[in-house]
């Protein structure tokens, strides 16, 4: 796919700064494959999807994973954690080894400790030393511990920010601890919200439930290389960053069953479906664990996934390739053309677009 193809103007001001005052009551673009386009609310998501559907959810958690720490001479320094790749036992102590992103006041030094800040500026029981510059991708190594009174996890939790997207041009407000994360996060990881899953509220699920729709989870560390936009010209030149995905063996059997029984599958974002799709690469899907590089553009064959719930998209990056494989280029690019005009709200605090997959198309 040429990358040019993934563009699209996008006035500054519909880039949703703020999360909508009641997450389902952001707006919903219904996309079927043919016919007029839909304007309606997240609310309405159990009109939408057939009473029998299974809805697969990801249900991992967002790390608060920008810490600021600063050095025993007082320099500043900033920590974007990206992810864990290690845990290991230094004399009595646990240590993590993190790929991350730092600034710094001034230039980086390898090997010196560091206090990480707690949110008020004062001094934490966290640690950072930054170990070397990652031979493959440039990002950082960086080793955190504890004073031993919490651990590693409980400290990122207590002193972490939530990571925002750059283009939420804002400071982080407390406000933003709950809403840029899913009411069914679970398991620690990402370092980017799933965004669709940010509309659901327990009341809507519950509300699915009660129409028959079953509901089941996999889980996928989003990382940031999923937004980054694609500088290559065609997308087959793209070096696919990878994520941690898990599907259990209860989600495999739950998506074996609905497609032997023939209900559809909806999944709720697109690294729902890179999880699904990475674990049904046979064929049939099987409980998976481990990272996944999988590239979905035009031309890919869904083999685990019917409808799919997703917000709208940066433009040039691999998420808004797997939207166009799954809907179909020029339907989804109308779609887009049709958001701009209705004056949705865009990105990771914005609307959500509801698209049944298409058959045949490019």
């Amino acid at each position: 796919m040429r990358v040019a193809d993934l563009d699209y103007e996008l006035p500054p001001e519909l880039i949703a700064q703020e999360p909508s005052a009641d997450r389902e009551q952001a707006r919903l673009l219904v996309v079927p494959p043919d016919g007029p386009l839909e304007d309606a609310r997240v609310a309405d998501l159990v009109s939408h999807i057939p009473e029998n559907a299974l809805v697969v959810l990801n249900d991992t958690k967002v790390l608060p994973a920008r810490l600021f720490a600063h050095k025993e001479s007082g320099g500043r320094v900033e920590i974007f954690l990206l992810r864990k790749t290690e845990t290991r036992r230094e004399g009595d102590r646990d240590v993590e080894i993190w790929r991350a992103l730092g600034k710094a006041s001034k230039a980086l030094r390898f090997g010196v400790e560091l206090r990480v800040n707690d949110r008020a500026g004062e001094k934490s029981r966290l640690f950072a030393r930054i170990l070397a510059r990652a031979e493959d991708d440039g990002t950082l190594e960086v080793a955190l511990y504890t004073d031993g009174r919490q651990s590693i996890e409980e400290a990122i939790t207590s002193v972490g920010r939530m990571p925002l997207p750059p283009y939420i041009k804002r400071d982080v407000v407390p406000a933003d601890e709950e809403r840029y994360q899913t009411v069914y996060a679970r398991a620690p990881g990402a370092v980017a919200a799933p965004t669709a899953g940010l509309h659901f509220t327990r009341a809507l699920l519950g509300r699915l439930a009660v129409r028959g729709c079953e509901v089941a989870h996999v889980t996928l560390h989003v990382g940031l290389g999923t937004f980054q936009p694609v500088v290559a010209d065609d997308l087959d030149a793209h070096k696919m960053h990878a994520e941690w995905f898990e599907v259990t063996s209860s989600t495999a059997r739950a998506v074996a069953k609905a497609r032997e029984e023939g209900r559809p599958i909806v999944a709720v974002g697109t690294t729902a479906v890179r999880a699904l799709e990475s674990a049904s690469k046979s064929g049939a899907i099987t409980a998976t664990t481990g990272e996944t590089r999988l590239l979905i553009q035009p031309g890919y064959e869904f083999r685990a996934v019917d409808m799919l719930l997703t917000n709208f998209h940066l433009p040039k990056t691999t998420l808004l390739a797997l939207v166009c494989a799954f809907g179909g280029t020029e339907r989804v690019r109308e779609a887009y053309r049709e958001a701009v005009a209705r004056r949705y709200r865009f990105f990771s605090y914005g609307d959500a677009m509801l698209l049944t997959r298409a058959k045949a198309r490019g």
